[in-house]
């Protein structure tokens, strides 16, 4: 059901989508759910969602209790009341992977994201940024190097893609494309 758009994290995504376009809240959906919509099928158990910080308190405001539910007392996450899906927000500004300070930090959400089907998606550079520094900064979190190289791999993006990016992680970026290369390197 979740390759189809009918699992209980799409019902849940487009719920809150709606949601935050009817309280005029910027966001962009980014996580896996974003790696699908550019087109990495690969199956995810929550949402991510890109908000401003003033967007974040405006959305707890108006949704806690409303159908969602924090996972605990001041908890940025919400979860769906009916699907029970876990809702993450990331907060413009903050950073990704280790939380510490970087060149890359989690961008406006206007300002990186394109709307489709009635939804905001993080955009491919963004995305593909703040993968890489994740995966750079947390070794917990290795599988956002993995979701860059599938990326590459099914888009067929092009090393000069890297010019698109934060310097900080271009080289990372040049060393994931040679590796989807030639599989035999290691990133």
């Amino acid at each position: 059901m979740h390759f189809e758009e009918r699992s209980a994290v799409y019902r849940t995504l487009r719920r809150i989508a709606q949601r935050l376009g009817e309280l005029n809240i910027p966001y962009a959906i980014a996580g896996g759910m974003a790696l699908f919509a550019h087109g990495f099928r690969r199956f995810t158990e929550d949402v991510d969602i890109l908000v401003t910080r003033e967007g974040l308190e405006k959305l707890h405001r108006h949704l806690e209790g409303l159908g969602y539910v924090p996972l605990f007392a001041g908890s940025k996450a919400l979860r769906d009341a009916d699907s029970g899906v876990r809702i993450e927000f990331l907060v413009t500004g903050e950073y990704p992977g280790d939380g510490k300070p970087k060149p890359v930090s989690f961008p406006a959400p206007d300002a990186s994201s394109a709307e489709k089907d009635g939804i905001r998606w993080l955009s491919l550079p963004a995305l593909i940024e703040l993968k890489i520094a994740s995966g750079m900064t947390n070794p917990g979190r290795l599988r956002d190097l993995a979701d860059v190289q599938e990326l590459i791999r099914i888009l067929s993006l092009p090393a000069a893609f890297a010019g698109q990016l934060q310097p900080f992680v271009r080289e990372k970026y040049g060393e994931l494309w040679k590796s989807v290369q030639d599989p035999r390197q290691s990133p």
